[in-house]
């Protein structure tokens, strides 16, 4: 089995069992995978269930085959992209040194102080309109793990945190 079909079959499971354990998040995984590789062919990394805004919604992590990691955002209902990213090896990369104006310390200080906790995970990240932003997720005191962005050009959070429900694969 390859990798892709692995990950749609595990989630397949884990989206079962959330909805037998009755969670909020709902909608079909794999018209939303179909979305994201229309807009980004390539491998599926990590497939996350997530709500933002009291909406559930579906986010892959995908390489595509220049190499390049995209992160692709798509609403569990409707099987709509609602947000693409490039995600970026680090800070350093010229693209995104171009437009930040903050440093990721300034920014994980912003996102700490409107959600408290430890932070897990970071990425820089080129959006769709061209602006830069930090992400970090945040475990919270209350055992959620929230992903924050803040804009790296104002230093201000950038859209609604996304509480992560679950995650399939490990980010790289």
């Amino acid at each position: 089995m390859n990798k892709k079909n692995l990950l749609v079959a595990l989630a397949t499971m884990f989206v079962s069992t959330l909805a037998y354990a009755g969670q909020t998040h709902s909608g079909k995984m794999e018209t939303c995978m179909k979305a994201a590789l229309a807009k980004h062919p390539g491998e599926v990394l990590t497939i996350e269930a997530e709500i933002s805004g009291g909406k559930a919604q579906y986010e892959f992590d995908i390489k595509d085959k220049d190499g390049k990691e995209w992160e692709v955002e798509c609403l569990a209902k409707s099987g709509k992209v609602i947000e693409e990213e490039q995600e970026l090896a680090n800070a350093d990369d010229p693209a995104f040194k171009a437009k930040a104006k903050i440093t990721q310390e300034d920014a994980k200080k912003t996102a700490l102080a409107k959600y408290p906790g430890d932070v897990v995970d970071s990425e820089v990240s080129i959006e769709a309109d061209g602006s830069a932003s930090y992400e970090f997720d945040i475990k919270t005191a209350n055992g959620k793990e929230m992903e924050v962005e803040v804009d790296a050009t104002t230093g201000k959070l950038s859209e609604d945190p996304e509480e992560e429900i679950y995650q399939i694969g490990v980010e790289q």
